[in-house]
């Protein structure tokens, strides 16, 4: 692992009048796994959409692959290869499974290197999710909600992304769809692609990422490797405790 993929430095971003984020500064390395935990509100899902360019009242400096995308809008940032899975997910309920897939295609890609970036298509999703393989004619809407995260996902990787975004994959999903999503992340991981990743589970994290930052009120309050912040039943109580 070389290289920074991902450099955020002092980002701010609003909602109207209501400030959510407080200059908030965070890195991630090439094929490195960055957990963004704190409880709801914290701030997760709008770090999130500021990076992606989602966030009309934002600040800040958003280096990606190389690229200064501080002010691009959002679609210029995904053909940059930045992919990001929402919290609720925004499949197309009237496509199948194989539409919804195409809608996300987009040519393979290079580091900023000159490396090639790993490249997706069907045949390797479905054997990555055999679910999706045995439905690809199944509209979005007649999926369950495990089988939708999935697609999600999928159709982020349609597009050969260098780095994704994850936001709350193991929310409301069931146990066996968990398990799916850390072994998603662990292939991808191997595979060179960063990913950061908003997540309010422990036991989760501790299994794919490397890192985490610790969000409260729109500030990061902790940082550190996902062993101290396993061992550190007090920055869990103050930060992570419902």
């Amino acid at each position: 692992m070389s290289g920074m993929m991902l450099s955020v430095r002092d980002l701010s971003a609003s909602y109207g009048a209501a400030r959510i984020l407080f200059g908030l500064s965070l890195d991630v390395k090439r094929g490195e796994v960055v957990a963004l935990m704190g409880r709801n509100g914290a701030g997760k899902t709008t770090t999130m959409k500021a990076i992606m360019g989602l966030m009309a009242q934002r600040h800040g400096t958003v280096h990606f692959n190389g690229h200064d995308v501080s002010r691009l809008d959002a679609y210029v940032i995904a053909r940059l290869g930045l992919g990001f899975t929402p919290e609720d997910r925004r499949i197309f309920a009237d496509l199948t499974v194989m539409e919804n897939l195409d809608i996300g295609r987009q040519p393979p890609r290079a580091f900023a290197d000159g490396r090639p970036a790993p490249s997706w298509d069907e045949a390797k999703l479905f054997k990555l999710f055999p679910n999706l393989g045995a439905m690809p004619d199944r509209r979005g809407g007649r999926m369950s909600g495990g089988e939708q995260q999935m697609l999600t996902v999928a159709r982020t990787l349609m597009g050969n992304p260098l780095m994704v975004l994850l936001d709350e994959p193991s929310e409301g999903v069931a146990p066996v769809v968990v398990d799916q999503m850390v072994s998603t992340i662990l292939e991808l991981k191997s595979a060179g692609v960063s990913i950061l990743l908003s997540e309010q589970n422990v036991h989760f994290c501790g299994l794919v990422a490397d890192r985490v930052y610790v969000l409260e009120k729109g500030q990061i309050q902790w940082s550190g490797t996902m062993t101290e912040l396993a061992a550190s039943s007090d920055v869990q109580r103050a930060y992570l405790a419902l």
